[in-house]
């Protein structure tokens, strides 16, 4: 079953570095290309975010058997995506700005780079 969370969770996260890169760093802010790449960049995190709280933590230490500090970055994403939903809702572009940027470096580039520490799947795939 693990492997089966974990091929969809890469899946998932896997659009989300181009597309999040994308939006953040070389889209015209509040386009409708904007929107678009941005609901499904925002669908797409918190769909892996949530399929990862079923993925036990496989390396350091663990809480019930299961829960891993890296499982706290996936808790952030369930908390930033409605929240920077909320934000732009409100016209607070500011926040929501603040909180993409949170999320993507966080998310992505933060529990990425994790995934490429010695005993984890991708440092395997990558480097043995």
């Amino acid at each position: 079953m693990y492997e089966l969370l974990r091929t969809i969770h890469l899946i998932a996260v896997s659009p989300c570095l181009i597309i999040g890169a994308y939006l953040i760093y070389f889209s015209s802010k509040g386009s409708e290309n904007h929107k678009i790449l941005g609901w499904t960049y925002m669908g797409l995190m918190f769909f892996q975010s949530g399929i990862s709280l079923f993925m036990e933590a496989r390396v350091g230490p663990q809480l019930f058997n299961h829960f891993g500090w890296i499982h706290l970055l996936s808790v952030l994403t369930i908390y930033s995506v409605p929240k920077s939903i909320y934000y732009i809702k409100k016209g607070n572009i500011n926040a929501h700005s603040r909180s993409m940027v949170i999320l993507f470096w966080s998310g992505l580039i933060v529990a990425g780079g994790f995934t490429l520490v010695p005993g984890r799947y991708l440092y395997n795939v990558f480097f043995t």
